[in-house]
């Protein structure tokens, strides 16, 4: 699944890279400032990374799929 990272923090306080699927239509050209993502209408993650082909099961430390995201990629 493509998808785009967003770096936050897990609940104890670690960094983390949460991975949100790109919103319909969007095709990242690697020069954007934006990526809307699919879990939400309006929200996006500003100034973001490149993205990348991220499997479902992924079990990368430090990594883990948006909830929602996840569920709209099992679909």
């Amino acid at each position: 699944m493509l998808a785009t990272p967003e770096r936050t923090r897990d609940d104890h306080d670690r960094p983390i890279q949460l991975w949100h699927l790109l919103g319909d239509g969007h095709v990242c050209n690697g020069e954007c400032d934006f990526h809307p993502i699919a879990c939400s209408n309006t929200e996006g993650i500003t100034l973001p990374a490149g993205t990348r082909d991220v499997p479902v099961d992924l079990d990368e430390p430090g990594q883990r799929w948006c909830g929602d995201c996840l569920v709209i990629a099992q679909k």
